[in-house]
C-alpha cells in the first residue's frame, strides 16, 4: 500500500474531522494529490485538491467553505479539515496522487490510497 487514508468516524452533523493521508514512499511530497469519496450506492468523486508545491486548491461545489486541503511534504502528509459536517457527506473517503500538478477536479489519479469512513449522523 503506497498511500493510506486515516482520521475518520462517527460524528454528528455540524461536527469537524481531520482527515490525513501518508506515504511511506515520499509519493504525496512529489505529485498534486486530491481527496475523493464514494457514498455507498453510488459513483466515486472528486472532493478536493492540491498542487505540489500547495500553492493552489479546488474544491467541489458541495464542500466549498467547510473542507480545507492541506499538505506537509517534509513529513509526507496530505490532510483535509471537514468542518459543519453533514449527513450527505458520508462516504468512504480516499485520497490520491494526481497525474497532473494542477489543481483540478479532472486529473486522472496515478496511486489510490485505501480509503476511511466517515459517518456524519446524529
Amino acid at each position: 500500500v503506497q498511500l493510506q487514508a486515516s482520521g475518520g468516524g462517527l460524528v454528528q452533523p455540524g461536527g469537524s474531522l481531520r482527515l490525513s493521508c501518508a506515504s511511506s514512499r515520499g509519493i504525496v511530497s512529489i505529485y498534486a494529490m486530491g481527496w475523493f469519496r464514494q457514498a455507498s450506492g453510488k459513483e466515486r468523486e472528486f472532493v478536493a485538491s492540491i498542487t505540489r508545491t500547495g500553492t493552489s486548491t479546488y474544491y467541489a461545489d458541495s464542500v466549498k467553505g467547510r473542507f480545507t486541503v492541506s499538505r506537509d511534504n517534509a513529513n509526507n502528509l496530505l490532510y483535509l479539515q471537514m468542518n459543519s459536517l453533514k449527513p450527505e457527506d458520508t462516504a468512504i473517503y480516499y485520497c490520491g496522487a494526481l497525474k497532473y500538478d494542477s489543481a483540478t477536479s479532472s486529473s486522472p489519479v496515478n496511486h489510490w490510497g485505501q480509503g476511511t469512513q466517515v459517518t456524519v449522523s446524529s
